[in-house]
């Protein structure tokens, strides 16, 4: 049981906004990013979208709000109980194991470095004016 000044304590950082979780996850700074959507098959014109993303948050989250602020948007992705979600299909267009086809995720930084990231769509986290590249191709 707790006594007066435990239950105290445990109240003011109930209070205390930001004490547990830290204050930046409190406030909802956004952070704008690009999604580019390139398909390396088609050699069509990339197509670019403007969105934004809170602060630390995870490009699945920005790629949900970019879908529901932007009709020309949209995307599907499966959740793998080992690996976490990967992008599925991005405006229609879906990947194929028979096809050898899928949806690479690239990022390119503001100092114009192209990478590779080593996690997915639920981990990555995207830094300010980068631009994420969804590119269809083959592997």
């Amino acid at each position: 049981m707790m006594t007066g000044p435990a239950l105290l304590s445990a109240a003011l950082l109930l209070l205390l906004p930001g004490t547990l979780t830290g204050s930046k996850l409190q406030s909802k700074e956004t952070v704008p990013i690009d999604v580019v959507v390139e398909n390396s098959l088609l050699g069509t014109a990339p197509v670019t979208f403007s969105t934004q993303v809170v602060y630390r948050g995870i490009l699945l989250g920005a790629l949900k709000t970019l879908m529901a602020s932007n009709t020309g948007f949209k995307f599907t992705y499966t959740e793998d109980p080992n690996y976490g979600p990967y992008l599925e299909s991005v405006n229609g267009v879906a990947g194929n194991d028979k096809e050898h086809t899928y949806w690479e995720l690239l990022v390119k930084t503001p100092d114009d470095k192209i990478i590779r990231p080593d996690v997915g769509i639920g981990c990555y986290i995207p830094s300010k004016n980068e631009q994420i590249i969804l590119k269809f191709t083959k592997w």
